[in-house]
């Protein structure tokens, strides 16, 4: 699945536009290198995603097939560092 759908469909960032633009202005990591929108993300890959002067770093347990429940996203990731943030 795609970074920026994975950031969409995670409900880490909440439009796929914002979050295809955090990718471009580069402020999301996919291990540790800056990572394109179309970057592919797969289960173990660790993300940070800065937001202002703050950052969130996870890490991807599953990758879904398609649109996943409310109630679900929380099981996609797992937070690393920092807390949760919505843009």
């Amino acid at each position: 699945m795609r970074l920026d759908k994975f950031l969409k469909v995670a409900r880490v960032i909440k439009r796929r536009t914002v979050a295809s633009e955090a990718c471009q202005g580069e402020r999301v990591t996919v291990n540790g290198k800056q990572a394109k929108p179309s970057k592919e993300v797969k289960e173990g890959d660790v993300v940070g995603v800065r937001f202002g002067d703050k950052t969130v770093v996870f890490e991807v347990l599953r990758v879904p097939t398609g649109n996943v429940g409310k109630q679900d996203a929380d099981s996609l990731y797992r937070i690393l560092e920092g807390d949760r943030y919505e843009v």
